[in-house]
């Protein structure tokens, strides 16, 4: 069957060859020219524009275009030339379907990064995490239904699998059962990265706390998302576990969060002094949003009480320094102006009640 290709078996002369040269180069260079002169006129037609997603994708598909006109010229010159035509037959099968999916492929990154250029630019943070991680997830799932595409009608095209594919199908039930349980694991994340994708429980960005464990996502995959933690760990999570399990998103709206300072004093303690300096030195702090500032007695024991001092910040990172900075200067207060309210003796009684912890914000 592959004889004909055999170039021994070739009528080739020196005219012929020299003939197949002249026709094959000149399609070639017009090709490359007619290249050069339409994404010469894009860039200009892309400079004039305001948006930059035109630019993004033109300069994405400006190289597998430059291929795909390469091949246009070859599969031109094919019908003009016996000799260009006999190999182009045999690379045609192959080449054609490679390079119609790398300009697709070229096409979905140059838009995904056009879109992401534009999302980058937007004034509300919430907003536009939700995009980027929309923008993330939709094209890779569509850069994989490319490359599987892509490779099936190249692998396709060869005899001997075109030959196990028609042995398969004789067999339809067995191969279904085998590769439904086989590819079960991959249409589950590819299930439940869509999902993400649309009900966006977290986003590219967000604040969350997994496995008692605080971080930021970086990256979210068909199969897992990546939270970077404040001592630059990086956790790998399944993107299932968030789908099928609860987790604490602290930045699913936004930023703005409340939270807490816990003292243990001593019971004689005067809680109205501590109050009010607590209240003077927040009121006066530059990263205190004015939102919630109280002092609460949340529970007494016979050896301690407990006092919560809760305050806001606009964001994460400033209600962090905010708490650390309020704990060092109440603690700092209180050894200077009420000493005897600090607990001096500390014992490990077994079975002894539990001192509430305070939530682990970075």
């Amino acid at each position: 069957m592959l004889e004909r290709y055999d170039p021994r078996n070739w009528p080739i002369s020196y005219d012929g060859v020299i003939h197949t040269l002249i026709v094959l180069g000149s399609a070639v260079a017009l090709a490359l020219l007619a290249h050069w002169i339409v994404f010469a006129l894009l860039r200009r037609v892309t400079r004039s524009s305001e948006s930059a997603l035109d630019d993004v994708v033109v300069e994405a598909v400006r190289k597998p275009l430059r291929w795909a006109a390469i091949a246009f010229a070859i599969a031109a010159a094919a019908e003009n030339d016996a000799l260009v035509g006999r190999g182009w037959d045999l690379l045609a099968r192959f080449l054609v379907p490679a390079v119609i999916g790398w300009v697709a492929y070229a096409m979905v990154r140059g838009l995904a990064r056009g879109y992401e250029a534009q999302v980058g630019a937007a004034s509300d943070p919430v907003a536009q995490r939700g995009r980027l991680t929309r923008i993330a997830i939709l094209s890779r799932t569509v850069k994989v239904g490319i490359m599987i595409v892509t490779v099936s009608l190249i692998m396709l095209n060869i005899p001997g699998v075109r030959d196990v594919g028609t042995t398969m199908l004789a067999s339809a039930g067995l191969a279904a059962l085998a590769v439904g349980a086989a590819a079960q694991p991959a249409l589950k994340s590819l299930i439940a990265g869509l999902q993400m994708a649309l009900t966006q429980p977290l986003r590219i960005g967000d604040l969350v706390k997994v496995d008692d464990q605080a971080g930021r996502v970086e990256e979210i995959r068909m199969s897992f998302v990546t939270v970077r933690t404040w001592d630059e760990r990086v956790l790998v999570v399944p993107t299932t576990r968030f789908l099928d399990e609860s987790f604490e998103n602290w930045s699913r709206v936004d930023e703005k969060l409340t939270g807490p300072v816990m003292l243990h004093l001593d019971p004689i303690t005067d809680v109205e002094p501590i109050r009010r300096e607590f209240e003077r030195y927040v009121s006066a702090h530059e990263l205190w949003d004015g939102r919630n500032l109280q002092l609460l007695m949340t529970d007494a024991y016979p050896e301690s009480i407990e006092l919560r001092l809760s305050m806001s910040a606009e964001t994460i990172g400033d209600l962090w320094a905010l708490r650390c900075g309020v704990r060092e200067h109440m603690l700092a207060w209180i050894k200077q102006n009420q000493p005897d309210a600090l607990i001096r003796h500390r014992l490990e009684v077994p079975g002894g009640h539990l001192k509430a912890a305070e939530p682990n914000t970075p």
